[in-house]
């Protein structure tokens, strides 16, 4: 990838959902605005390549995907019960625009997303999709939908919003709560979801995007324990990001990452949230979940991993929100305090209840090849590692597992050897 196709590629990434909030804010054409928005990064690589990338590239992107929908709603223009506002009928210049002054409209997009009017099991889908950039194959994996499925629910909800007019607002506060838990279901979505176990995609970190958003969400609602909560999740877990792989690109497990590499700040940052979210004396499965990575992340000072804490937070959130990704972790709690053998169990108890959405669950296969390693079963082990491994895209990951099948095979063929 040259460099202006790589600086096309990440505006795409950190800048998508801004422009399109932007961009469909007056006239709430999410579609029409995706369409223009998908022209213009079209055109960047075209043309960045010959005339190079602009100095303010959010700003280039911005200009050429409003004069394309200006172009637009002037040809449909006979078909339009209201008249073309000034704002469109005129043409934008880059030099007219500093992206920095205007407003950022994201979290108002993500608003709109969980209006009312909109099918609630749409809500958390569309501001995967148009907020924070996800396709409707990605979304559809995640949520166990086939991609088509999706993508018409995604089309029926941007028309809907269209031919509602939901405004872009902040609306009252009274109405806020109850759109604020499915804001914060998206911005968790983001960070959460593995895209390498369930398609082509190479894992993603935490992106920016969803950093910057879940510290919004605190200053929107500085009362809400879970915003608080979800903001500590998401800075504690990107700020292990440096540590995740070594020099030569390969995988490292959490408990033998270098904590010297994490990343203080955000660590510092995330347990003032934790601290305000505490305040509240509310607690919720954010908080829970950010507890959990903070004492993986208090090893940095106590030089151990505090694992009955761990156990004790693990249940709890398998019993408030349980789930399939709460469930492996707390089998894999357990099998550090009360030994694989009992992890095992948890697990296979787990996945007897899941039946079939566990199959396909790639961190359970690799938790239960790592506990069947651990009890010396490696014949069992190494099979189970190949199911881990063919649900598995991410590179660096795919390697360190390889490896741990190869070991685990080794083993068992020299046992057989005797």
């Amino acid at each position: 990838m040259g460099p202006a196709a790589h600086a096309a590629s990440l505006e795409a990434r950190d800048s998508y959902g801004r422009l399109l909030a932007l961009l469909s804010a007056s006239t709430s054409d999410i579609a029409s605005a995706e369409d223009a928005l998908a022209d213009a990064f079209e055109r960047a690589l075209r043309t960045w390549p010959d005339r190079g990338v602009p100095g303010s590239p959010d700003a280039w992107l911005l200009t050429v995907a409003r004069n394309r929908l200006r172009d637009h709603w002037k040809s449909a223009q006979a078909q339009r019960t209201s008249p073309l506002g000034d704002e469109l009928a005129a043409v934008v210049h880059t030099d007219d625009l500093d992206v920095e002054a205007i407003p950022d409209r994201r979290l108002e997009l993500m608003l709109v997303c969980a209006h009312p009017a909109i099918e609630r099991a749409v809500h958390t889908p569309l501001m995967l999709n148009t907020v924070l950039g996800f396709t409707a194959a990605q979304i559809g994996r995640a949520f166990a939908v086939p991609a088509p499925t999706m993508a018409t629910r995604l089309v029926r909800a941007k028309k809907r919003i269209k031919a509602a007019r939901i405004p872009f607002r902040i609306p009252d506060r009274s109405h806020l709560p109850a759109r604020m838990a499915t804001v914060l279901e998206a911005v968790y979505g983001a960070y959460v979801i593995d895209w390498a176990t369930t398609g082509p995609q190479a894992r993603q970190l935490p992106s920016s995007e969803a950093l910057h958003l879940a510290e919004v969400l605190t200053r929107l609602v500085p009362g809400d324990a879970e915003a608080h909560g979800l903001a500590a999740l998401v800075q504690l877990s990107a700020s292990r990001a440096p540590a995740r792989l070594d020099t030569g690109g390969r995988f490292i497990p959490l408990p033998d990452q270098d904590p010297s590499l994490w990343d203080s700040k955000l660590i510092d940052r995330a347990h003032e949230h934790l601290r305000a979210a505490h305040a509240r004396k509310d607690l919720g499965r954010f908080q829970l979940e950010a507890a959990i990575q903070a004492v993986h992340c208090a090893r940095r000072q106590a030089g151990q991993t505090n694992w009955p804490t761990l156990l004790t937070l693990h249940r709890s959130l398998h019993a408030i929100a349980p789930s399939l990704g709460s469930g492996v972790a707390l089998a894999a709690a357990t099998a550090e305090v009360e030994g694989p053998a009992a992890g095992l169990a948890t697990l296979d108890a787990l996945l007897r209840d899941a039946g079939q959405d566990a199959r396909r669950f790639q961190p359970a296969r690799a938790t239960r090849a790592h506990l069947l390693d651990q009890l010396g079963r490696s014949e069992e082990a190494a099979a189970a590692y190949d199911s881990a491994i063919d649900l598995t895209h991410d590179t660096a990951e795919r390697q360190y597992l390889q490896q741990r099948r190869d070991r685990a095979n080794r083993r068992s063929q020299h046992r057989s050897a005797f």
